[in-house]
């Protein structure tokens, strides 16, 4: 069969060394380079270049090669509730089984399939001793990051009127009035103003007359 992997690529893997006798073993490290998008998109994730380091188990069974491993890495982010940066060590284990394509799932030859049989969309399948770590890792790094992310436990995060951090001013606030009480505390405002101009005019008044008396 025709390989689509390219064995260039860091993580795709190769089992031939592994054989196929079931019990045999092989552990495996490397370090690469993070592809891009891994992680949560625009939340939380690891910077594309950042090294990833993984270790990997190779198990040879029945049915194919059973794969676990630890990937750890850095990973970069915004805090939910601040909007400050975010950094957190990543760790996360994982285990997946990729299928020799030419056994069933009781790891026996297969018979000649219809042309019309379509494999199972879960199944992983070898390909001319090849794997593809790529998607296992994505949904390992995925499941072990922070849904929302906060830059710590009690982040006080920004004011919803003007943004301020409250996490740098805790005493801020603004002066809520009830929009219940808007319209009478409009009247209020809008009294106190006339009591005033009735004040001021009538002063005005006295002072006028005041002024006749005098000159009379």
């Amino acid at each position: 069969m025709n390989t689509r992997l390219d064995h260039r690529n860091p993580l795709v893997f190769d089992t031939h060394e592994l054989g196929r006798r079931p019990g045999a073993m092989q552990r495996l490290s490397r370090e690469i380079p993070a592809p891009a998008d891994l992680g949560l998109a625009g939340v939380i994730g690891v910077p594309e270049g950042a090294p990833l380091k993984i270790d990997l188990r190779l198990e040879s069974v029945m049915e194919g090669v059973l794969v676990t491993g630890t990937v750890r890495a850095s990973a970069e982010g915004e805090c939910v509730r601040c909007l400050e940066s975010v950094g957190r060590e990543l760790k996360a284990d994982f285990q997946e089984m990729f299928s020799y394509p030419d056994a069933d799932d009781r790891g026996r030859p297969k018979a000649e399939p219809a042309d019309d049989a379509e494999d199972d969309e879960d199944t992983l399948y070898l390909e001319d001793g090849l794997f593809d770590l790529e998607p296992v890792l994505r949904d390992a790094v995925v499941l072990a990051l922070p849904l929302q992310p906060v830059c710590r436990e009690d982040c006080l995060g920004l004011c919803p009127d003007c943004g301020v951090s409250l996490n740098e001013d805790p005493e801020h606030h603004h002066d809520a009035v009830d929009i219940r009480w808007a319209a009478l505390q409009e009247l209020v405002v809008t009294d106190q103003d006339g009591e005033k101009d009735n004040m001021s005019g009538t002063a005005s008044d006295d002072v006028q007359s005041a002024a006749e008396k005098q000159e009379k």
